[in-house]
Protein backbone atom coordinates (compact mmCIF):
# COMPACT_ATOMS: atom_id res chain seq x y z
CA UNK A 1 0.00 0.00 0.00
CA UNK A 2 1.16 3.33 -0.35
CA UNK A 3 1.71 5.44 2.24
CA UNK A 4 0.22 9.26 2.49
CA UNK A 5 2.95 10.11 4.73
CA UNK A 6 5.46 8.93 2.45
CA UNK A 7 4.18 10.17 -0.50
CA UNK A 8 3.94 13.84 1.25
CA UNK A 9 7.48 13.69 2.52
CA UNK A 10 8.69 12.50 -0.94
CA UNK A 11 6.96 15.39 -2.11
CA UNK A 12 8.62 17.86 0.65
CA UNK A 13 12.07 16.40 -0.62
CA UNK A 14 12.16 17.10 -4.39
CA UNK A 15 10.63 20.23 -3.82
CA UNK A 16 13.20 21.44 -1.35
CA UNK A 17 15.59 19.39 -3.70
CA UNK A 18 14.59 21.82 -6.20
CA UNK A 19 14.28 24.86 -4.74
CA UNK A 20 18.40 24.51 -3.13
CA UNK A 21 19.38 23.44 -6.73
CA UNK A 22 17.68 27.06 -7.98
CA UNK A 23 19.29 29.23 -4.59
CA UNK A 24 22.94 27.21 -5.96
CA UNK A 25 21.97 27.69 -9.29
CA UNK A 26 21.10 31.24 -8.28
CA UNK A 27 24.75 31.45 -5.86
CA UNK A 28 26.48 30.91 -9.41
CA UNK A 29 24.61 33.16 -11.25
CA UNK A 30 25.84 36.30 -9.15
CA UNK A 31 28.92 34.84 -9.21
CA UNK A 32 29.39 34.62 -13.34
CA UNK A 33 27.36 38.19 -12.76
CA UNK A 34 30.80 39.35 -11.00
CA UNK A 35 33.50 38.74 -13.42
CA UNK A 36 34.53 41.04 -15.84
CA UNK A 37 32.11 40.25 -18.17
CA UNK A 38 29.71 41.96 -16.59
CA UNK A 39 31.35 45.46 -15.72
CA UNK A 40 30.19 48.94 -15.96
CA UNK A 41 30.93 49.26 -19.64
CA UNK A 42 28.26 46.19 -20.17
CA UNK A 43 25.62 47.62 -18.03
CA UNK A 44 26.37 51.51 -19.79
CA UNK A 45 25.71 50.16 -22.91
CA UNK A 46 22.80 48.17 -21.92
CA UNK A 47 21.15 51.14 -20.30
CA UNK A 48 22.36 53.28 -23.34
CA UNK A 49 20.06 50.60 -25.54
CA UNK A 50 17.48 51.04 -23.07
CA UNK A 51 17.13 54.47 -23.21
CA UNK A 52 17.16 54.73 -26.97
CA UNK A 53 14.73 52.19 -27.03
CA UNK A 54 12.42 54.58 -25.17
CA UNK A 55 13.56 57.43 -27.45
CA UNK A 56 14.65 59.17 -24.29
CA UNK A 57 17.48 61.39 -24.34
CA UNK A 58 19.80 62.73 -21.29
CA UNK A 59 22.31 64.46 -20.28
CA UNK A 60 25.85 62.56 -19.44
CA UNK A 61 25.43 63.78 -15.77
CA UNK A 62 21.91 62.40 -15.52
CA UNK A 63 22.80 58.97 -17.38
CA UNK A 64 25.55 58.55 -14.91
CA UNK A 65 23.19 58.94 -12.17
CA UNK A 66 20.55 56.48 -14.23
CA UNK A 67 23.80 53.90 -14.75
CA UNK A 68 24.66 54.14 -10.70
CA UNK A 69 21.01 53.40 -9.70
CA UNK A 70 21.11 50.94 -12.52
CA UNK A 71 23.84 48.54 -11.18
CA UNK A 72 22.80 49.32 -7.24
CA UNK A 73 19.03 47.94 -8.31
CA UNK A 74 20.44 44.55 -10.12
CA UNK A 75 22.70 44.28 -5.92
CA UNK A 76 19.27 44.85 -4.61
CA UNK A 77 17.23 42.49 -7.07
CA UNK A 78 19.30 39.57 -7.35
CA UNK A 79 20.29 39.38 -3.48
CA UNK A 80 16.24 39.59 -2.83
CA UNK A 81 15.96 36.76 -5.15
CA UNK A 82 18.40 34.78 -3.89
CA UNK A 83 17.49 35.36 0.28
CA UNK A 84 14.00 34.41 -1.23
CA UNK A 85 15.48 31.23 -2.94
CA UNK A 86 17.21 29.83 0.45
CA UNK A 87 14.14 30.57 2.64
CA UNK A 88 11.70 28.17 0.41
CA UNK A 89 14.97 25.57 0.50
CA UNK A 90 13.74 24.14 3.69
CA UNK A 91 12.80 20.40 3.68
CA UNK A 92 9.27 21.16 5.78
CA UNK A 93 5.62 20.78 5.44
CA UNK A 94 5.17 24.45 5.19
CA UNK A 95 8.48 25.61 3.79
CA UNK A 96 6.61 29.09 3.11
CA UNK A 97 5.15 29.79 6.62
CA UNK A 98 6.66 32.82 7.74
CA UNK A 99 9.78 31.91 10.33
CA UNK A 100 11.70 34.67 11.85
CA UNK A 101 14.60 32.60 12.77
CA UNK A 102 14.63 31.19 9.35
CA UNK A 103 14.53 34.46 8.02
CA UNK A 104 17.56 35.92 10.13
CA UNK A 105 19.60 32.97 9.33
CA UNK A 106 18.87 33.64 4.89
CA UNK A 107 19.97 36.66 5.83
CA UNK A 108 22.87 36.38 7.48
CA UNK A 109 24.06 33.61 4.70
CA UNK A 110 23.35 36.24 1.97
CA UNK A 111 25.44 39.01 3.50
CA UNK A 112 28.04 35.82 3.73
CA UNK A 113 27.71 35.12 0.45
CA UNK A 114 27.97 39.04 -0.78
CA UNK A 115 30.86 39.22 1.39
CA UNK A 116 32.45 36.37 -0.82
CA UNK A 117 31.27 37.59 -4.36
CA UNK A 118 33.29 40.75 -3.65
CA UNK A 119 36.45 39.37 -2.28
CA UNK A 120 36.22 37.66 -5.44
CA UNK A 121 35.99 40.71 -7.20
CA UNK A 122 39.68 41.62 -5.81
CA UNK A 123 40.84 38.83 -8.60
CA UNK A 124 38.68 40.32 -11.46
CA UNK A 125 40.32 42.66 -13.82
CA UNK A 126 38.52 45.95 -13.96
CA UNK A 127 36.05 44.80 -10.94
CA UNK A 128 36.91 45.65 -6.98
CA UNK A 129 35.49 45.04 -3.43
CA UNK A 130 32.71 47.24 -1.91
CA UNK A 131 31.82 46.59 1.20
CA UNK A 132 28.85 49.44 -0.13
CA UNK A 133 27.73 46.91 -2.23
CA UNK A 134 27.59 44.21 0.77
CA UNK A 135 25.61 46.52 2.25
CA UNK A 136 23.23 47.20 -0.98
CA UNK A 137 23.14 42.86 -1.13
CA UNK A 138 21.79 42.57 2.27
CA UNK A 139 19.25 45.37 1.95
CA UNK A 140 18.21 43.28 -1.02
CA UNK A 141 18.25 40.14 0.85
CA UNK A 142 15.86 41.94 3.65
CA UNK A 143 13.90 43.59 1.03
CA UNK A 144 13.29 40.36 -0.34
CA UNK A 145 12.30 38.72 2.84
CA UNK A 146 10.33 41.08 4.07
CA UNK A 147 8.19 41.12 0.41
CA UNK A 148 7.86 37.23 1.81
CA UNK A 149 6.75 37.92 4.78
CA UNK A 150 4.55 40.29 3.29
CA UNK A 151 3.20 38.18 1.43
CA UNK A 152 2.41 35.48 3.43
CA UNK A 153 0.61 38.40 5.78
CA UNK A 154 -1.52 39.18 3.39
CA UNK A 155 -2.41 35.35 2.13
CA UNK A 156 -3.58 34.66 5.63
CA UNK A 157 -0.67 32.18 6.18
CA UNK A 158 0.60 31.04 9.83
CA UNK A 159 3.31 32.44 11.59
CA UNK A 160 5.46 30.86 13.65
CA UNK A 161 8.40 31.01 15.52
CA UNK A 162 9.54 26.98 14.75
CA UNK A 163 13.23 27.17 12.71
Amino acid sequence: MNNPQSSVSRYVRIRAAVWKTTAVAWAGLIFYLSTGTFGGSLTASLLSQILSFLHANVSPSTFEALHHVFRKSAHLTEYAIFAILMYGSRRDEHPFDWRARRALACLVMASAYSLTDEFHQIFVPGRGPSLVDCGIDTVGAGLGLLLFYVRGWLAGSTVGETS
